[in-house]
């Protein structure tokens, strides 16, 4: 790196660290969930696998024109190289999961199905009496969650609970990601993993998204559900992350799903049933009480 591009660097991070991480959380829960908003609207004009490719290939093409990550490619071993191509497979098929739950489901709904990963994960890794407090919380929100509509849209939870069970295995990746190679940043292992995604949910996608790429309406909300899905939170998740105590971080996550309820509620007029308020309720207070394994 040359001083150049070295001081470049340190004043873009002095003025990032201006802001409170607190706001960064905001603004990334806020686009979390807004995004997918945003598609479940343009699933009236592109089929649900199209929009899910859209939103990797628009964020692939914005990190390698942003961030160039082939040139940390270049930096990693072998080892590395296995983990970004685990986790962009991961993040393909995850968010085509997530797409198709949240196509048939309230978006609240799955958000919190999502977050039962993360409690199911610390219970396994330390069996602490308030992790296994927090499971029976998650597994009764899942409960009032799914009871209600089990029945109608048994395949829509099937694509839940596979997005949740992907979600965690993406919790695991990205943590390795984040912690490998010095050398270089984690929004450039991010980036690269993206690029992977985009090759990884291209035979999935790619041909429903074909129309979109000759409708300039349909794929200029294409590459904004990109942007505000896998760009803006992600990046906005490491500047919080960065200078946010985890235990404090990990009460802010017990927000999302109240969070992804309020956005369903403006946008999408997903108004929630009394049991479905109960539940993201207690998957909240789930993810506020468990503690990851150090």
């Amino acid at each position: 790196m040359n001083t150049l591009t070295g001081n470049k660097e340190s004043r873009a991070g002095s003025r990032a660290d201006r802001v409170p991480p607190h706001l960064y959380f905001v603004g990334s829960a806020l686009f979390h969930y807004l995004g997918p908003s945003f598609a479940v609207l343009l699933f009236a004009r592109v089929p649900v696998p199209g929009v899910a490719w859209l939103r990797i290939a628009s964020a692939a093409a914005v990190f390698a024109l942003w961030r160039r990550p082939w040139r940390a490619w270049r930096d990693m071993d072998g080892h590395e190289r296995r983990l970004i191509l685990a986790l962009g497979g991961v993040l393909a098929v995850m968010n085509y999961c997530f797409y198709e739950a949240i196509a048939a489901l309230p978006l609240g709904t799955v958000a919190a199905i999502e977050f039962v990963g993360p409690v199911m994960l610390a219970a396994a890794g330390a069996r602490r009496p308030r992790n296994l407090a927090a499971l029976a919380l998650a597994v009764a929100g899942v409960y009032h969650l799914t009871a209600p509509l089990w029945r109608g849209q048994p395949m829509a939870f099937v694509w839940a609970f596979a997005n949740a069970g992907l979600f965690m295995l993406y919790i695991v990746l990205a943590h390795r990601v984040a912690r490998t190679n010095p050398r270089t940043s984690p929004i450039d292992r991010l980036g690269a993993a993206m690029l992977v995604a985009g090759v990884a949910i291209s035979p999935l996608g790619l041909a429903d998204a074909l129309p979109a790429l000759l409708d300039p309406a349909a794929l200029a909300a294409g590459i904004g559900v990109g942007l505000s899905s896998s760009v803006i939170p992600y990046v906005f998740d490491q500047l919080a992350m960065r200078r946010l105590p985890r235990a404090t971080y990990a009460v802010f996550v017990a927000l999302l799903p109240a969070t992804a309820v309020l956005v369903g509620i403006v946008v999408l007029r997903q108004w929630p049933t009394q049991a479905e308020w109960i539940g993201v309720a207690l998957v909240a207070v789930a993810v506020a009480l468990h503690r990851p394994s150090d």
